[in-house]
């Protein structure tokens, strides 16, 4: 399509409404000055039939194109449904309130356009604008609010988006280009909160015409009600992992440690990413040699979705994001646990303790933690001691977006950090001010057709040049390694795929991990080598 883009065109009936040319895209920096970016993946003609496609040519949600209008009038009629229950109270007693302030006090202003990375790194796509989708959720409503009035006057009041079958499919593809990382909302004078709407949308189209990504709904919260984890892990693969981790760590470090699974009574009960136990079994192994070390009581559960903290519910339904919350608060209050405590999961910490405070209640409401404070604490109290010089590398610390901006844990996870690594250095911007890694909301596991090309491309690049940027004193040295810290299960899948695809490794020594890997590599009366390099250079 030539010319401007608004939101009426969602409803236009033509092929495609835009797309990204990787040759727009903003240059990174050095030493990427000669990086060609590869073109999109190209969608098969079977999958151009039978798939929606027609906003931008990628494909997330993997929508069924209908085969006759009575169909598609049927999922629009679904739609408007949805939208009704969106701002009904007893419907949406949970978020109705910020979603209606967001919806009545654009004064479309453009600030956030310059906070989004997403819309950025496109080369400034006008549909990835973050009012471009709430513009078009904002008229749509309107035009609903005010009946058959409201669609005669359309043309002169600006309500004139159609709720047709291209716009309504448009929109659910549009609600997945944005990792609601709520940089947006950030900077928003009037406290519009775009990122809200956006999972507002998402809500919507899942609860009402069943459309979400597979990876997220399907292979993710469904799947983790039915055996316990995402990952399709059961209590006995569990076990599986437990078994392994203590014989790695008497393997590596010499450490005869034995990792409480079920423990009733016990002060903390840890809820790991599953994800972490199969991508980066050293997680869970640092985890416990730090929590012996420090004479800690505490505890893993082999119970359904125990043994994981994922909660995908948080990115698409509310429903989902309860039954999940739930087992999760239920298997806490069975051990008979003191508290719980978060391991290295930005969604995991939002969804269980600032969300998760919806729903953990009564008998229930069992105090959560952050394992970055409790950390740091175990830092003050000297019950862990460091040796930092065993960090002698550059180290850089990527800010999870829902650990930071959303929740304000800015601080503890550096007091650990400054403590184990002499060479750390911060990104530009941090803490609250910082860029999502590009695979948040549930992006980071949605890899199928040409998705993860956008990934790479798009959501991920300016994480990508902020890591550059970072070590840029360095970045030419190719036998001195650098590491990005990244204490999330999702941002490290993002940020791994991000090194991979950019051959980062072989380019500029670019590795990445958690946090407590670190501490562990300094901890004092450990065995040294516990990030062990030429390990790593082996397996890239």
């Amino acid at each position: 399509m030539n010319g401007p883009i608004s939101p009426r065109d969602l409803a236009r009936p033509i092929e495609q409404l835009t797309e990204i040319d990787p040759k727009n895209l903003p240059p990174l920096p050095h030493p990427y000055e000669d990086w060609e970016d590869p073109a999109f993946k190209e969608l098969t003609d079977e999958n151009r039939e039978r798939l929606e496609h027609s906003l931008d040519g990628i494909v997330g949600l993997k929508i069924a194109r209908p085969d006759d209008e009575a169909t598609r009038a049927e999922y629009v009629e679904k739609f408007l449904t949805g939208l009704d229950k969106l701002l009904d109270r007893e419907s949406n007693w949970t978020f109705l309130q910020p979603l209606s302030l967001s919806l009545e006090n654009c004064v479309k202003c453009n600030t956030c356009a310059d906070a989004c990375p997403v819309y950025e790194s496109s080369g400034r796509n006008e549909v990835y604008r973050p009012i471009f989708r709430s513009e078009s959720l904002r008229r749509l409503v309107n035009r609903r609010r005010g009946g058959k009035l409201a669609s005669m006057m359309s043309r002169f009041t600006g309500n004139d988006v159609d709720a047709s079958w291209e716009t309504i499919a448009r929109l659910a593809d549009l609600s997945y280009r944005c990792t609601l990382c709520r940089r947006c909302a950030q900077s928003c004078a009037m406290g519009v909160d775009n990122g809200l709407m956006t999972r507002e949308i998402r809500k919507l189209f899942s609860q009402e015409l069943g459309w979400s990504p597979d990876e997220l709904h399907k292979d993710g919260t469904v799947k983790q009600l039915v055996t316990g984890s995402s990952t399709g892990m059961n209590p006995k693969g569990f076990q599986d992992i437990v078994e392994f981790a203590q014989e790695d760590i008497e393997e590596r470090l010499g450490l005869s440690i034995e990792i409480p699974v079920d423990k009733a009574g016990a002060d903390i009960l840890v809820l790991h990413n599953a994800g972490e136990f199969l991508a980066w079994p050293e997680n869970l192994q640092a985890f416990a040699v730090i929590f012996e070390a420090a004479g800690l009581s505490w505890t893993l559960s082999s119970e359904i979705a125990g043994y994981d903290s994922v909660n995908y519910g948080l990115f698409y339904d509310d429903v989902q994001f309860a039954r999940v919350g739930m087992k999760h608060a239920e298997t806490a209050k069975k051990l008979g646990v003191r508290k719980v405590v978060m391991g290295e999961c930005g969604h995991a910490h939002k969804a269980a303790m600032a969300i998760g405070d919806r729903i953990w209640l009564d008998e229930l409401n069992i105090p959560r933690e952050s394992s970055f404070t409790l950390l740091a604490q175990l830092l003050r109290d000297g019950r862990i001691e460091l040796e930092p010089e065993r960090n002698p590398f550059p180290v850089t610390l990527h800010d999870p977006c829902n650990i930071t901006r959303s929740m304000g844990i800015v601080e503890p996870q550096r007091e650990v950090i400054r403590a184990a690594c002499p060479q750390f250095r911060e990104m530009t911007p941090h803490g609250v001010e910082n860029y999502c890694c590009g695979g948040g909301s549930g992006f980071a596991i949605m890899n199928s057709l040409n998705f993860l090309d956008w990934r790479m491309l798009v959501s991920g690049r300016k994480k990508f040049g902020q890591i550059l940027e970072s070590f840029a004193p360095e970045i030419d040295d190719k036998d001195l390694p650098k590491y990005v810290c990244a204490p999330c299960s999702n941002c490290k899948g993002q940020i791994r795929d991000l090194l991979a695809h950019y051959k980062a490794w072989d380019r500029s020594k670019l590795h990445y991990g958690g946090l407590v890997e670190l501490v562990v590599n300094a901890m004092k009366g450990v065995k040294p080598g516990f990030i062990d390099w030429d390990e790593i250079d082996m397996m890239m």
